[in-house]
């Protein structure tokens, strides 16, 4: 029994304490891509398994290694997503979105499955935000594709986390350097470890990701990709960089970053951090013009980028940035009897039609208990119902925090209550405003809205 009444290793629940946390991310994530026209897509869980293998690259670690394969009933391979960017492009191609007015623009969020070591931040199930622009093939897309993430991280208040780039070329420059790679591999060749020897032959470039030790200090000192780029493939990146430095956005170059994933071109980056430990990617993306070819469509030039949301919620955390509190029960009605119970039910009913958020007792719990329930969920109000009230037609309304009681008529008592709630919390901004505290808007108006 101990066994199905555990999570399986390397996921975890969001409990409703925690919950309003992810709900506030995503809601901000989603309104933010919106503003630079992003809208959202939502694809399956799982696809075919030759979609990763050939978008993805069987010589990276997410094939070999990590990905969630298995036969269906009907004898397919099916894949749960390791990552969002292989599905939206198979919609973009399936759907006929190549057709439309370019760029399309979507964003995400998904779950995604990779089988890996559990750690901080580093899940078998976690979750992404990403967004794909397709159909642009400008430079001014990579610096907006990358602003959007810089937006996110801005509006967060999160700081200390830099941007880095590069470009890792075209297919016609990277012959050369995948040439002068497998020359500069094959000279320590002794030292790889086994994946990555498979790796030297097919893919040297796969060699710069893998996460050994050793073959990481190797590649320390591989010949890189900048030395090598093409005229066009040096101007767009410099155009890029001319770009980001017009939006004021700070980056670094940084020649080592090659991403994990096969289906990239040119501009890659990340949003890289030390306040999880050890330094961290947080959202990591770049450029992919060969991914709609390679899955059996026409040339579609396109770009995006992945933001982990269970490791940007560590960085809030550790950067003990606050996000505004979870919505407060507006108000508890308690009840004595059964006539009162059927009064709180309509009343919860018509405060909740009106967009309150109202509780009434469901339990049968005696009054003491309903009352020191309707603390433990910090009610903002409660009343008490009871055949007197009901024949009166007056309900008695008392503000938890100020101990304030006043006088509503149960015949509007929807309407009245909104604007008995609205006029306390007009009063309590002022009050704040008056002493000269120092008020954090969203996070007052998180409970009360």
């Amino acid at each position: 029994m101990a066994l199905i009444t555990k999570a399986i290793k390397g996921t975890q629940d969001v409990l409703p304490a925690d919950s309003h946390k992810n709900q506030f991310i995503e809601s901000t994530v989603l309104e933010i891509a919106s503003e630079f026209g992003f809208k959202e897509i939502r694809t399956p869980v799982f696809e075919h398994t030759e979609l990763f293998t050939r978008s993805v690259g069987d010589t990276t670690d997410v094939v070999q290694k990590e990905m969630y394969t298995f036969d269906d009933k009907g004898g397919r391979s099916i894949t749960l997503r390791p990552e969002g960017t292989a599905g939206a492009a198979r919609a973009f191609l399936e759907h006929g979105l190549q057709n439309e007015p370019m760029p399309q623009k979507v964003s995400y969020l998904t779950s995604c499955y990779r089988y890996e070591k559990p750690q901080a931040g580093r899940l078998r199930e976690f979750h992404q935000f990403g967004i794909e622009c397709y159909g642009a093939e400008s430079p001014a897309a990579d610096a907006e594709v990358i602003s959007v993430g810089n937006e996110v991280f801005g509006f967060l208040g999160i700081d200390r986390i830099r941007l880095e780039i590069n470009s890792i070329g075209c297919p016609t420059c990277r012959k050369e350097y995948q040439t002068a790679l497998k020359a500069y591999f094959e000279s320590r060749k002794d030292e790889l470890c086994p994946t990555c020897l498979e790796r030297l032959d097919r893919n040297p470039m796969r060699i710069l990701d893998c996460k050994s030790p050793i073959c990481h200090e190797i590649a320390a000192g591989a010949p890189i990709i900048l030395d090598y780029l093409c005229d066009d493939c040096r101007e767009h990146f410099e155009e890029v960089k001319k770009y980001l430095e017009e939006m004021n956005i700070s980056y670094e170059v940084n020649p080592h970053i090659v991403r994990g994933l096969d289906y990239y071109t040119r501009t890659v980056f990340e949003f890289v951090t030390d306040s999880l430990g050890a330094q961290a990617a947080v959202c990591a993306g770049g450029r992919y013009d060969g991914l709609i070819e390679e899955i059996g469509g026409s040339h579609v030039p396109a770009l995006g980028f992945g933001m982990g949301i269970e490791r940007l919620l560590l960085l809030l955390e550790a950067q003990g940035i606050e996000l505004p509190e979870a919505k407060k029960c507006d108000i508890y009605i308690a009840n004595i009897g059964k006539n009162a119970s059927y009064k709180a039910a309509a009343l919860a009913t018509e405060l909740r039609q009106s967009g309150m958020s109202a509780q009434f007792d469901v339990v049968g719990r005696s009054l003491k208990a309903q009352m020191k329930y309707a603390d433990k969920i910090n009610a903002r109000y409660t009343t008490v119902l009871g055949d007197d009230d009901i024949a009166s037609g007056i309900a008695k309304v008392k503000n938890m925090e100020t101990g304030e009681t006043t006088e509503i008529n149960l015949e509007d008592f929807a309407d009245s209550f909104m604007d008995l709630s609205l006029q306390s919390a007009a009063s309590e901004l002022q009050n704040l405003v008056s002493d000269d505290k120092s008020v954090d808007i969203s996070k007052f108006l998180g409970g009360i809205m």
